[in-house]
């Protein structure tokens, strides 16, 4: 029987895992496992307490499950979703039913937990999933806006080819935030005035070092756990499965550049690309030079519009793949 706090709600979700392609870069198209068809996965956000139920159907050619990352699974140790151990793999075509409550609060993430070397570090089966704390800190009290930044990991040598990649001996060449390399990535849009709430996750197989021009990041929490002294800093050690969540004020107007520090990361074929996105200021002319100039924008990137929905699961049609065609395939 599961804890259910009286404050409780009832949260009944369902997605898919679906074989697609995406555009990582420019000069890379990667063949993905993709939870309701997007990398990342739909935003999942709840509160504290809540019962969770997610009904997740596999309609790929190879078994997965999904592990929550960051979740206690007090009661619950039947939903962890490690095959072998806790369950049997979600088969092709079949249904499994993960029940939780969200036991503690903060920025955690979802993924698969069948080949890890692969379907995480390269396949982009992981999306994030936040849970509010019932009692917020005078810090969180203050934040205007938020955006989640998902690091990964790409293998170019394997990406046309399921069941492959992922190995010791094996070349990550190329890098990305929420699933896409710059110039493919987006801009985080501001007003002067706006307190920005940054949630990186480290969704692939290598750190990232995330440096914020013309501001310090305050970091407040790690891996979903308020910090007691938040302190200050420029550049954000990103692990595999780590999590930080920063706060920026935004008080210097201007386009500021937001990167991975690790040089050969924002290398794209000696090319400019990876893990790279600008803050823009509301009211700074964009001139005809400026990389961005008259690029098609998408508010949602990052998570920022369906964070301020409110609770639910929330998808991203920009974010979407391309169906493949599916063939039997070994595991």
């Amino acid at each position: 029987m599961l804890p259910s706090p009286g404050y409780a709600e009832q949260r009944d979700f369902s997605m898919t895992i679906e074989e697609v392609s995406i555009n990582v870069a420019p000069t890379l198209t990667a063949k993905v496992f993709a939870f309701n068809g997007q990398v990342p996965g739909p935003l999942i956000h709840v509160r504290e307490g809540d019962d969770v139920t997610i009904h997740v159907t596999n309609n790929t050619t190879l078994p997965h499950t999904i592990h929550w990352h960051g979740v206690n699974q007090i009661g619950s140790w039947k939903s962890d979703g490690v095959p072998g151990i806790t369950q049997k793999p979600i088969e092709p075509g079949d249904t499994f039913t993960y029940h939780w409550i969200a036991d503690r609060p903060g920025t955690l993430w979802y993924h698969c937990h069948v080949n890890v070397w692969e379907h995480v570090a390269i396949r982009g089966m992981w999306g994030p999933l936040i849970v509010d704390p019932k009692n917020p800190t005078p810090l969180e009290k203050k934040v205007t806006r938020q955006v989640i930044m998902m690091m990964s990991t790409w293998e170019s040598a394997y990406a046309d080819r399921y069941g492959k990649g992922g190995n010791p001996t094996d070349v990550t060449d190329y890098f990305s935030v929420n699933g896409r390399s710059f110039p493919l990535t987006q801009p985080i849009r501001v007003k002067e005035g706006d307190v920005l709430r940054i949630r990186m996750i480290g969704a692939g197989d290598e750190i990232h070092e995330m440096h914020l021009h013309g501001h310090d990041q305050l970091i407040t929490h790690k891996d979903g756990y308020a910090q007691n002294n938040p302190s200050f800093v420029d550049t954000v050690p990103v692990g595999p499965g780590e999590r930080y969540d920063a706060i920026v004020k935004m008080n210097n107007p201007g386009r500021f550049i937001f990167h991975d520090h690790v040089d050969s990361h924002i290398n794209m074929g000696g090319m400019v690309g990876g893990p790279i996105t600008v803050i823009e200021y509301e009211g700074i002319p964009m001139e005809d030079w400026y990389v961005w100039k008259d690029h098609a924008y998408d508010p949602d990137f990052y998570y920022t519009e369906s964070l301020a929905k409110g609770y639910g699961l929330f998808n991203n049609p920009n974010l979407m793949g391309t169906a493949v065609e599916q063939t039997r395939r070994s595991r």
